[in-house]
């Protein structure tokens, strides 16, 4: 076993999120692999991804945690963590640990009709989003897409009028309202420090 090394699995769309909390908080004993981020296009295989990086770590590490939040398995994440024994993120999605739930859970109670952009997001929009529901070729599936929308709120975890911009542009595409909060790292910097701090200490 590694000792006193903390090993992160981690959704590919966190990982430079990742990277700036540890490096803000100095930890120099965390190892962090990522799983491709494209595996939200199926949440079913999430869990068999993250097993199958538990079993390759097995025995090399003093402590793992998963950041990824549930993510759209309805529970079968947890059902592979629970038997390890091993944390995850907080919440149902990133949003939510992003701005932390009880922010989430005000933002959405009063607009269900809400699309979510991250800074991930945002800067991938046209390769995930507009490309990647094909909305360059075909725009006129965009009302069959977003019709039950209303609204697109921007969580920014860094602040920059560029992504703003880029946010709002979005919106603008997508024929929604817009809306930008600054949230940070909300439980995801919060979780990570208390982890990190379990383990180095």
């Amino acid at each position: 076993m590694t000792e006193s090394r903390l090993l992160v699995i981690a959704c590919g769309a966190l990982a430079r999120e990742i990277r700036d909390v540890i490096d803000m908080s100095a930890f120099d004993r965390v190892d962090v692999e990522c799983l491709p981020a494209i595996l939200h296009n199926t949440p079913d295989s999430i869990p068999a991804a993250v097993e199958g990086r538990l079993d390759a770590a097995e025995g090399r590490y003093r402590s793992v945690f998963v950041a990824y939040a549930d993510c759209g398995t309805g529970g079968l994440l947890d059902r592979v963590l629970e038997k390890r024994g091993i944390q995850r993120l907080p919440g149902a999605h990133c949003y939510e640990f992003y701005a932390t739930g009880p922010r989430f859970a005000a933002l959405h109670g009063r607009e269900p009709g809400t699309f979510y952009l991250t800074d991930f997001l945002t800067r991938h929009f046209d390769r995930l989003v507009w490309s990647g529901l094909g909305l360059d070729r075909w725009p006129e599936l965009r009302d069959d897409y977003f019709g039950n929308y209303r609204r697109l709120v921007y969580l920014s975890q860094v602040e920059s009028e560029a992504m703003i911009e880029v946010a709002r542009d979005a919106s603008a595409r997508l024929g929604l309202e817009f809306e930008h909060r600054h949230v940070g790292y909300g439980d995801l910097a919060t979780t990570l420090v208390e982890v990190t701090q379990g383990v180095v200490a």
